[in-house]
């Protein structure tokens, strides 16, 4: 065997090896709800879907080991008990939703007349589309340490940190990394 060959099965097998460890870190999720429309779609006829596929995303489990959760990316948790009570659900369960994250530890952080203001400044949020944001207010409050504010980008119809208060860091799974399914969605996020 010569020594090309060689360095080239070594570096096959060095990325099969990386390939395989990227797939086993992701965790695979559907999108049951209208609650991210149009980002993540949903399927008709469940109420607000607007495709005939509901979106399948992955996660990346082990990003927030490595660094902190960022302001604007999508991410999936696991729901803390107030989401059981203000969405639905059976209590003692645990369901995961995906969210956007909207504000991050000690962010001071308030909803006007349907639109978010983080620290003052109104956030430009080309994702949450006019005939879906809500006309809602909520007085400004302070995100406490170890906590996040998610909220969907179908505003009208999100069932999120509005209603039910904060996500805790430890039930945050990680960031949505791509849309696998269906084959004409497929991208990265």
């Amino acid at each position: 065997m010569s020594r090309w060959t060689k360095a080239l099965l070594v570096l096959a097998s060095i990325l099969g090896g990386l390939f395989v460890l990227a797939v086993v870190t992701m965790i695979a999720y559907r999108i049951p709800s209208s609650a991210m429309e149009p980002t993540l779609h949903c399927a008709k006829p469940a109420a607000g879907c607007e495709a005939d596929h509901m979106d399948r995303i992955l996660v990346s489990r082990w990003s927030y080991d490595l660094r902190d959760p960022r302001r604007g990316e999508l991410v999936a948790f696991r729901t803390p008990p107030p989401v059981q009570m203000a969405c639905g659900g059976f209590p003692g369960s645990s369901a995961t939703f995906v969210k956007r994250l909207i504000a991050i530890p000690g962010d001071r952080w308030r909803e006007r007349n349907g639109f978010i203001y983080v620290n003052g400044a109104k956030l430009d949020e080309p994702y949450v589309k006019a005939d879906r944001r809500d006309a809602d207010s909520i007085p400004q409050k302070t995100v406490p340490k170890g906590q996040y504010i998610v909220l969907g980008d179908n505003r009208s119809s999100s069932c999120d940190s509005r209603r039910w208060g904060t996500v805790p860091r430890k039930n945050l799974i990680g960031p949505v990394v791509a849309v696998y399914w269906p084959p004409k969605r497929i991208g990265f996020r």
